[in-house]
């Protein structure tokens, strides 16, 4: 399973269940178990028992640590020394980076000029060379390819990979197994990869837990892709979510969307804006819009959820303070 393609024009290793269960085994003591997380007010709020699964808390501030992690250690030994290449606005990147350091494997990682200073910072912090593009006038696959082809090195997309969906899915697994049985999963969505690998989890587990995607307002591709049966792109989006700025979902992760996912919704950034200000204020951790996305879902009545047990992740908290500062002050 170690395809780092884009996966157009060749056939597809559509992950399953077992491919989790390995991932899980891969990550096993090096990825944190983040904890759930609930509030009297959030129940209050949605009407039903809400667990959050606080991936905030996971290595470099992001569930994305899980399916990098994994990825990198399935490759062969040949691969791991040519090193890696991703591209990412941000927290896959970081991910990449840290996960190719503690392994001994060198990254090189494509990031937009516009990606949060932070971000940008933590990845090259993490020792990864960083290749800056200008993300409405480049391409950042064609970059990473051009590179990855030059290099010898494996390319590791940010969601459109098989071993990084599977990855992803552990945070789902351990989700369930600590709040017990689900009525619905709600996921952040932007390219795919944690809501694919979510619904690999929920379904195996829980056969009738409804699962639920939400995206930025702005950038629904997704939910455009489930109608139309196909994979849908679109312009780059506008938006706060900026760890959602993705023009298409993966094709690697179609299949599972289409077959396991219930639905998918979309918010607006004010409702972003207003679920940060709840989980700053109430329980007191810093979530950045993108993390927000599920729980601004269920917490604004988008996706009905009343009398539920309702599983909701939190899929980072990489936002700089200053624009912490701006959101929770407008």
């Amino acid at each position: 399973m170690n395809d780092g393609s884009s996966g157009q024009g060749r056939s597809l290793h559509i992950p399953s269940f077992d491919d989790v269960l390995t991932a899980r085994a891969r990550i096993e003591g090096v990825a944190h178990r983040t904890p759930v997380l609930t509030s009297r007010t959030a129940d209050t709020s949605a009407g039903a028992t809400v667990y959050f699964k606080a991936e905030t808390l996971q290595r470099v501030g992001a569930f994305k640590f899980r399916g990098a992690y994994n990825a990198i250690a399935a490759l062969p030994a040949e691969q791991r020394r040519n090193g890696v290449v991703a591209f990412s606005s941000g927290n896959h990147a970081q991910a990449i980076a840290l996960a190719a350091q503690m392994q001994g494997v060198p990254a090189t990682i494509v990031m937009p000029q516009d990606a949060p200073a932070m971000k940008l910072a933590a990845t090259k912090g993490y020792g990864a060379e960083i290749v800056l593009y200008d993300r409405y006038t480049e391409d950042r696959q064609a970059i990473s390819d051009r590179i990855a082809r030059e290099r010898g090195a494996a390319l590791i997309p940010p969601y459109d990979h098989p071993d990084v969906i599977a990855g992803q899915g552990t945070a789902a697994l351990e989700l369930i197994e600590d709040a017990g049985p689900l009525d619905m999963l709600v996921v952040p969505l932007g390219g795919g990869g944690l809501l694919g690998g979510s619904a690999l989890a929920a379904k195996a587990l829980l056969p009738g837990c409804a699962v639920y995607g939400v995206e930025p307002e702005a950038g629904n591709d997704g939910q455009q892709s489930l109608e139309r049966g196909e994979v849908v792109h679109i312009p780059v989006p506008t938006s706060i979510a900026d760890g959602a700025l993705t023009t298409h979902i993966g094709h690697h992760n179609f299949p599972i969307l289409r077959d396991k996912v219930d639905g998918i919704v979309t918010v607006s950034d004010a409702q972003l804006v207003e679920t940060m200000r709840f989980f700053a204020e109430r329980m007191k951790i810093v979530v950045e819009p993108t993390g927000c996305l599920a729980a601004a879902a269920v917490l604004s009545g988008s996706i009905p959820c009343r009398g539920k047990r309702v599983g909701i992740v939190l899929s980072g908290g990489n936002v700089d303070l200053k624009s912490l500062g701006t959101f929770l002050a407008g």
